[in-house]
């Protein structure tokens, strides 16, 4: 199992941030021809990341290409349990990406449209956000 995550990051603990607008950048399928899209604000971790990528691979069985188009880049901290108030914020836990409505999350090519689909919305269910299947308008 590879879990995605940085090899360096500039800070090493970051702050939450707000939850602010549409996405800008990587609204548009780029790759393939069938995408999977974001409607929600969410922070997909990277377990959620590699287990959306196993349900494609796992329903397509051979054949196509996949492209990840997020990457968890932003670290989580989390006190132990029974940790008392005070001694400062928690250590590093995980990484997650903080995904805002209009992103492209993965995208597919090389099968068939339904075949992309029912793949698409498999790793839809396991990401905990809504999600929409988009097709590239040629």
């Amino acid at each position: 199992m590879s879990i995605l995550m940085p090899k360096k990051v500039k800070h090493r603990k970051w702050q939450r941030g707000k939850n602010k607008g549409t996405e800008s950048r990587g609204t548009e399928l780029n790759f393939g021809s069938y995408g999977l899209k974001s409607l929600d604000y969410y922070r997909i971790s990277s377990r959620q990341i590699e287990a959306a990528r196993r349900a494609i691979l796992r329903y397509l069985k051979k054949g196509g290409k996949l492209w990840i188009r997020v990457f968890p880049d932003r670290p989580v901290t989390k006190k132990g349990d029974e940790v008392p108030l005070g001694g400062g914020k928690g250590y590093v836990d995980h990484y997650v990406f903080q995904a805002r409505p209009g992103r492209v999350l993965f995208e597919l090519e090389g099968v068939k449209e339904e075949l992309a689909k029912e793949a698409l919305e498999k790793a839809g269910d396991k990401l905990g956000l809504k999600t929409k299947f988009v097709t590239k308008d040629i």
